[in-house]
């Protein structure tokens, strides 16, 4: 398995299998949750042991996190700001008053695909693409729809598929 293999598959596949990528993460969700959370924590070990993240940044260029209070305080901090000029110049609100990125790429996106405010990052960067975390199954519409820009997590839903998980 090399990186450029999975991430060429994701660009070739990952639209055009995101209906039956959709549909087999909601059938996840009549199975023995320890064993999907087993058999994503090991895909998912094995593909971010080849995957280099900042080679890709693609979550960072068409995604936003969610920012939580915690989060805007410390990156404040960090970039010498108070959290209502950080809130003012990066954040807006959704109708669910959720905080998100006002733009993308994020702005914290330096040229080399790193994190210019890594170690004050959102919790929702750190823990990202969620598929190692307890719960799996209960992720459908994430991790549908990080597979679309993710070829980790494409990677993992496609094993996941072809080893046909039994109850």
């Amino acid at each position: 398995m090399e990186m450029q293999t999975i991430v060429d598959d994701w660009k070739a596949n990952a639209e055009w299998h995101d209906d039956r990528n959709f549909a087999f993460l909601r059938s996840l969700k009549m199975k023995d949750d320890r064993a999907v959370d087993r058999a994503a924590r090991q895909l998912h070990e094995e593909v971010f042991a080849v995957i280099d993240c900042t080679q890709c940044a693609n979550c960072c260029k068409t995604v936003s996190p969610l920012f939580s209070k915690a989060d805007i305080r410390r990156i404040a901090k960090r970039l010498g700001m108070t959290a209502t000029d950080f809130r003012t110049t990066y954040l807006q609100t959704d109708e669910d008053g959720d905080l998100h990125l006002k733009s993308r790429p994020c702005p914290f996106l330096a040229e080399d695909g790193r994190c210019t405010v890594y170690e004050a990052r959102p919790r929702d960067c750190a823990e990202y693409p969620h598929t190692q975390k307890k719960g799996f199954s209960g992720r459908t519409h994430l991790h549908a729809g990080n597979a679309l820009h993710c070829p980790a997590v494409f990677w993992i839903v496609e094993q996941l598929r072809a080893r046909r998980l039994r109850h």
